[in-house]
């Protein structure tokens, strides 16, 4: 298997998934529908395993690592208005693409059923969320927000107090080379896990379910298509003056590992990865990367609200105006980083429909296709979590033109995520004097 491309693995394992689901669907097999769930659940857990410390310990190494980097507060700011920026303009889209598709209207779906999820969002999660009881409780309960608010506090600390607090920086470095190994092990897996995952949404969901929910499933893919492939590269040619051809080359096996894991923390490691190979230092990505992949969701935290939002008003007979489309917004761009730490764009919605005061049980009706719609949402999460460092550092004059242009080339014919050595931590250049 290791003489197959991984990109190759990848599409094998989607086409076996979709067909043993179709199978076990179409012949009631319970027993194989129950495998692929048993794979693909595993897998998951697998990728979930690895959160925690891979968070802390990634976001720990990169504070301190800004210190080699000139202008880091400069640098900082300046990703941190670009993920503004465009999950502003990704919110935009979905917003434009429900009122033209009107995605809710002659739906026929039984409201009366629908339950609110048990897990909800409120505006009160990130001031409430973000300071845990205690250290070990973010880690037990897997509270990224809580997780990424002490790797910062611990970074920042350990920056200032300098080189006395160089064993535990290196300490958190092997760490870090320990988890993302570990974790690179778990990538491998990738092309079973696609399988059971695939083949266990087939083989529980079919058209019978999605039928109702076609027009709303084919807005989100469109939505995050015209992000993906319109959006982002123009953001390429106008803002950062680079060939959008080389960009998906150097970040499509992140994107494809993202679609398959649905998992942005997951694939942190290989986004990490590409990014560095299309140019971005190491210091600068270190820090962008997994701060993005916490924060940084036009997929999850853009484009799905808005259209979904315009799916429950419409379904339940609520006309939306202006204000309300612009709370919508408002609560894209800023409400991600309130449920950094809570599961999935579910969570996103429920604060998004809470905020418009509408029911919550509309978010009910969605959840299950929602295993469907994660794949695009996430593959368009991990490739604004690898654009925004690329512009910066383009538009910053600290993007290796060579690396990028060669980066691409080389993705294009062999690039395989797993083939190589993952985790910057472990290469031998010197760390950046903390003194």
């Amino acid at each position: 298997m290791r003489k197959i491309p991984f990109s190759v693995q990848i599409l094998l394992g989607l086409a076996l998934g979709v067909t043993l689901g179709y199978v076990a669907r179409t012949n009631d097999l319970s027993w194989l529908a129950s495998s692929l769930d048993t794979v693909g659940g595993l897998f998951v857990q697998l990728l979930k395993l690895a959160v925690p410390p891979l968070v802390f310990t990634a976001i720990v190494v990169s504070v301190v690592s800004l210190r080699g980097v000139a202008n880091a507060a400069r640098l900082a700011l300046r990703t941190l208005l670009w993920f503004g920026a465009t999950a502003l303009v990704a919110v935009s889209v979905g917003i434009g693409l429900g009122l033209l598709t009107n995605p809710g209207r002659g739906v026929t779906l039984d409201t009366a059923g629908a339950a609110a999820p048990t897990k909800t969002g409120s505006w009160t999660d990130f001031l409430t969320g973000i300071v845990p009881t205690n250290p070990v409780g973010a880690f037990v309960e897997g509270n990224v927000l809580q997780i990424v608010f002490l790797a910062l506090v611990v970074g920042a600390t350990a920056l200032l107090v300098g080189p006395p607090a160089e064993p535990f920086v290196e300490l958190n470095r092997a760490l870090l080379g320990i988890v993302q190994k570990a974790l690179w092990w778990v990538i491998r897996l990738a092309p079973i896990g696609t399988l059971g995952l695939i083949g266990n949404a087939v083989a529980t969901y079919g058209w019978d379910l999605l039928a109702p929910l076609a027009r709303f499933t084919t807005a989100v893919y469109v939505g995050c298509a015209i992000v993906l492939f319109v959006v982002y590269p123009l953001l390429l040619v106008g803002a950062g003056r680079l060939n959008p051809v080389r960009f998906f080359a150097g970040a499509w096996p992140a994107i494809q590992l993202a679609f398959v894991s649905r998992s942005s923390v997951g694939t942190m490691p290989v986004t990490q990865r590409s990014v560095e190979r299309l140019g971005v230092p190491r210091e600068y990505a270190s820090f962008a990367v997994p701060f993005g992949a916490t924060t940084k969701m036009d997929g999850c935290a853009a484009i799905y609200p808005a259209l979904a939002a315009i799916f429950v008003a419409q379904v339940f007979g609520v006309d939306l105006g202006v204000t309300d489309y612009l709370l919508i917004a408002f609560v894209s761009v800023v409400g991600s980083a309130a449920t950094a730490g809570l599961t999935g764009a579910i969570v996103m919605l429920t604060l998004t429909l809470s905020t418009l005061g509408l029911p919550l049980a509309g978010a009910g009706l969605l959840l299950a296709i929602d295993p469907v719609l994660d794949m695009i949402r996430t593959a368009t999460n991990v490739a604004g979590q690898a654009l925004v460092p690329t512009i910066v550092a383009s538009r910053e004059g600290i993007l290796d033109r060579d690396a990028y242009d060669s980066a691409g080339r080389r993705s294009l014919v062999d690039h395989d995520p797993v083939e190589h050595d993952s985790p910057p931590a472990r290469r031998e250049e010197p760390a950046p004097a903390l003194a």
